[in-house]
């Protein structure tokens, strides 16, 4: 009989002594679950978070690990903060997780007058990423979500991508999680093009049980999630873990991470396939192109371990 393989989990991490991380939205959840897995490993982790102080709380539980952390204040729905933040750091940075998402709110805006979706879980680390850029070392992991492909086959609105008029938070939604893989698809071109060793990936954590789902706009579908929660769910130890097999496996640029059960609702983290919409070459440029605009970030001209000319 032959044997069943031993699930991956985090004690399969590798040694990090010495590698830094940064990981986004790491005050609770699935942001709080990779800060522990990765300072375990011996890295250095930085939890960036809107409010230094929850942080430092959220910091003081994790114990017994071997490497260090720091809490910074990052609020990816204000871009002067995404600069100050950007301008503040110094040195090698290995890892860049950008985990930090808003999920289904009533509609409201970031301080820069973006849909709070959009603009959190997509300009914001689409922004951070390539004010980093230049000191990122391995990979970006960006967090997205199989809502990419549910919802009526999510699509980029480019014609009104704050969805001004006809806000729906499940649309609003699905738009950011594609943006999510488009923006890693079009990332790793550009590397590639650059000729540079950092890899773009994307993850998604299955059905975990967190916080994201407490803002619901909708009372109903806030209920029914709790309910799903208590029956269905990962916790967020097993929902982090696609996005720290996406941070130290030997992987292709762009490829994307998530369980291996039915529906990837939960399991162990394997390679899996997106939706036609998010393998989209051109829509990924035409995104790239949109983001740039709005933020005024551009993918930077020299990278760590090369100097060519951005594509």
């Amino acid at each position: 009989m032959a044997s069943k393989t031993t699930p991956w989990n985090v004690s399969h991490l590798p040694d990090l002594a010495g590698r830094t991380a940064v990981v986004t939205g790491a005050n609770s959840g699935l942001g709080l679950a990779t800060v522990d897995a990765l300072a375990r490993a011996g890295a250095h982790v930085v939890l960036a978070v809107r409010d230094p102080r929850r942080g430092e709380a959220a910091a003081a539980t994790v114990t017994g690990v071997r490497g260090t952390l720091e809490v910074r204040r990052l609020d990816l729905a204000d871009l002067a903060s995404i600069r100050e933040f950007a301008a503040a750091w110094q040195g090698d940075l290995d890892l860049l997780i950008n985990n930090a998402g808003v999920m289904n709110l009533p509609e409201s805006s970031t301080k820069d007058g973006f849909e709070m979706q959009f603009g959190t879980n997509h300009l914001g680390h689409f922004a951070l990423t390539n004010l980093l850029l230049p000191h990122i070392t391995d990979r970006v992991v960006t967090v997205s979500s199989n809502a990419h492909k549910m919802a009526g086959s999510p699509r980029m609105h480019f014609e009104n991508l704050n969805l001004t008029g006809e806000y729906d938070p499940v649309t609003a939604y699905g738009q950011s999680k594609l943006a999510n893989l488009l923006f890693t698809l079009e990332l790793q071109r550009r590397l590639t093009h650059a000729g540079s060793p950092v890899r773009a990936m994307a993850a998604h954590p299955g059905w975990s049980s967190t916080n994201l789902q407490n803002n619901n706009a909708n009372p109903f579908i806030r209920a029914f999630g709790h309910f799903i929660n208590r029956f269905f769910a990962q916790d967020s130890t097993a929902g982090a873990l696609p996005t720290l097999y996406a941070a130290v496996k030997d992987l292709p640029g762009a490829s994307y991470v998530g369980p291996d059960g039915r529906g990837e609702w939960r399991g162990n983290p394997t390679l899996v396939g997106r939706s036609s919409n998010a393998s989209d070459p051109d829509t990924a440029r035409r995104l790239w192109t949109a983001s740039e605009q709005l933020t005024g970030t551009t993918f930077p001209r020299h990278l760590h371990a090369t100097t060519q000319a951005q594509p």
